[in-house]
């Protein structure tokens, strides 16, 4: 059982994202964003906090040193117009003396206002006396009044004098040019991306036994030896199938002609001759066995895939075995048009109905159609076969002495030949036991 970290890391794996594509732009985005946050934090903390401190504190002194030079002149009007010319022309400060007065009362503290907190700091520390500020009420400007032992002090500063108002600027162009980074290595990641999706799609199409058309290696080095070697395995495998086609094609005439002139002897013998149903049965059984023989070694390779309505499919199955004389149902669940070589599956279903109808009398054909796969059972009333044995009877030619015989009769082909056809659809066939108390044969392949 995980605990602690490896729980954590467990956890945090099943969250990650599962596609290369957004694997790959967390790779580049999570970077960027620790980065931008950690210079944001230290920007925030030391340079922006210290230049509003610095900046808060100078103006501080220019209201203290008014108001020392207040106290030590004459409280006049001369005296108060001098000052406040003084404060305008060489402070930059707009000062007035005003009768005194309560102050109004504090609001509100701004959640994080660096401006105010700094400029609370100074005046507490260099002036120690009641007062007042606003940081928020005129965008461009500070209000400060400070209450003075026959007056009160008003004093208006621009903004930009106590606040370090240029750091917005940074942040913006910060900001900007990581989102135009990230939108041209999300571009170009995409570009690099896209050759590796074509590249799975093609595999999964040609392992599903579908025409590969229009693919060509593209992208990086890498993904484009990928994609060539690839290209070269599709037509080893497709020069194979033609090299074994070709050759049972040759002995496939060769051997019906010595079977034409098999049925030529017979055809010349007098049907009352003791040996002429014997033999006239024997040609027939080569015949089946041949037919079976090439179908199994041929695989039906030459057959394009084609959308094909599974759920009539098996209603044309459900007819055919009704007619032989068994009970017969089916069921279809989800899409029925499915991509699939349409003669070849037909003949996998078809060898699981025949099998099912020689050894038992009620026969349910069920399929359903998921996102991703298609799923046929074929269940009987049997006798079945045993657990131990169920892989077995997939091999070619190969017959069970007790129970059940896969292909009774016949060839030993006929679980192999399903099996054969499924694979080739990128799936496989499977075996189990029955809801009716026989063998249950499965077919699943992608779709």
């Amino acid at each position: 059982m995980l605990v602690g970290p490896a729980r954590l890391l467990a956890s945090l794996g099943d969250r990650m994202p599962k596609g290369l594509y957004a694997r790959s732009l967390l790779i580049i985005i999570t970077p960027i964003v620790i980065l931008q946050a950690v210079v944001a934090y230290v920007f925030m903390e030391k340079h922006w906090q210290s230049v509003t401190s610095r900046l808060s504190a100078a103006t501080t002194k220019d209201i203290a040193a008014i108001i020392e030079l207040y106290d030590q002149f004459p409280h006049d009007k001369d005296t108060e117009d001098k000052l406040e010319n003084i404060a305008q022309n060489q402070m930059g400060l707009d000062v007035e003396f005003r009768p005194p007065e309560d102050l109004p009362p504090r609001g509100a503290r701004p959640f994080f206002d660096i401006l105010d907190q700094a400029l609370t700091e100074e005046i507490t520390l260099r002036i120690g006396k009641p007062f007042w500020i606003d940081t928020v009420g005129r965008s461009d400007f500070v209000e400060i009044r400070v209450k003075l032992d026959d007056a009160v002090l008003r004093v208006f500063a621009r903004r930009s004098q106590t606040y370090a108002s240029n750091s917005y600027i940074f942040l913006l162009w910060m900001t900007g040019s990581s989102l135009v980074l990230m939108t041209v290595a999300i571009l170009f990641l995409r570009n690099q991306i896209r050759p590796i999706q074509q590249l799975a799609n093609a595999a999964q199409d040609f392992g599903k036994g579908r025409d590969v058309q229009n693919f060509r290696p593209r992208g990086a080095r890498e993904v484009r030896q990928a994609a060539t070697a690839f290209i070269e395995m599709r037509r080893r495998v497709e020069r194979s199938f033609d090299q074994r086609t070709t050759m049972l094609n040759g002995v496939s005439h060769d051997l019906r002609t010595i079977l034409t002139r098999f049925k030529l002897s017979l055809a010349l013998l007098d049907e009352n001759n003791p040996e002429f149903e014997a033999l006239q049965n024997d040609v027939d059984e080569m015949s089946r066995m041949l037919e079976a023989y090439l179908a199994f070694a041929r695989g039906d390779a030459a057959e394009q895939a084609a959308p094909t309505n599974i759920a009539r499919l098996l209603e044309e199955l459900r007819a055919d075995s009704m007619r032989q004389g068994h009970d017969t149902k089916t069921s279809f669940q989800g899409n029925p048009i499915v991509v699939v070589r349409p003669d070849a599956f037909k003949r996998c279903l078809t060898n699981l109905v025949s099998n099912a109808q020689r050894f038992g009398d009620a026969i349910v054909i069920s399929a359903h159609r998921e996102h991703r796969y298609l799923t046929v059972h074929v269940d009987d009333d049997g006798p079945g076969v045993p657990e131990d044995r169920r892989e077995d009877v997939f091999k070619p030619f190969l017959r069970l002495d007790e129970a059940r015989n896969q292909d009774h009769g016949g060839t030993g082909l006929g679980l192999a030949i399903a099996r054969d056809i499924a694979r080739f659809h990128g799936g496989d066939a499977t075996l189990a036991r029955s809801p009716l108390g026989g063998l249950r044969a499965t077919v699943r392949v992608p779709v």
